[in-house]
């Protein structure tokens, strides 16, 4: 048996609650699942500033399926995305599909994967504490093309 939780803060942020929580179904209001709406929201489905739920949607977002500028999902779409399968701006995952892409199978304009690593991709996840900073120094030049 499904336990149902709903709560809304009385406290309210730009016309928003504060804190939103929607678990379960509540057949009264004829929902088959929580849909949390609010700064902070958490539920079977999270619309909010900082959402956490089963599908996210958020500034923040963290959930099975998620949405959002920073995010970290089973599945997760946005700005900043670790995940599973990530499909982002810079996507960090199993499956990673973005400009900056890290992952077993990364696809995209800069990448860091088993195939090959971009050095320009190396850098940049390394600036975000992503990535061995060892990997991202540049390639040593043979000793017959250094200046000396």
């Amino acid at each position: 048996m499904t336990r149902t939780i709903r709560y809304t803060s009385q406290m309210r942020l730009f016309g928003y609650p504060l804190v939103s929580v929607a678990w379960g179904s509540d057949f009264s209001r004829n929902e088959a699942g929580g849909h949390a709406r609010g700064i902070i929201a958490v539920g079977d489905v999270a619309t909010g500033v900082i959402a956490i739920g089963g599908l996210a949607r958020g500034l923040i977002a963290v959930g099975g399926v998620a949405a959002g500028v920073m995010t970290v999902a089973g599945v997760g779409f946005g700005a900043l995305v670790i995940a599973g399968v990530a499909i982002a701006q810079t996507a960090f995952g199993g499956v990673a599909i973005g400009h900056y892409a890290k992952g077993g199978a990364a696809v995209g304009c800069h990448v860091v994967s088993a195939a090959r690593t971009d050095h320009s991709a190396a850098v940049w996840f390394d600036r975000l504490g992503l990535h061995n900073s060892e990997a991202s120094q540049p390639p040593e030049l043979p000793a017959k093309n250094r200046a000396e």
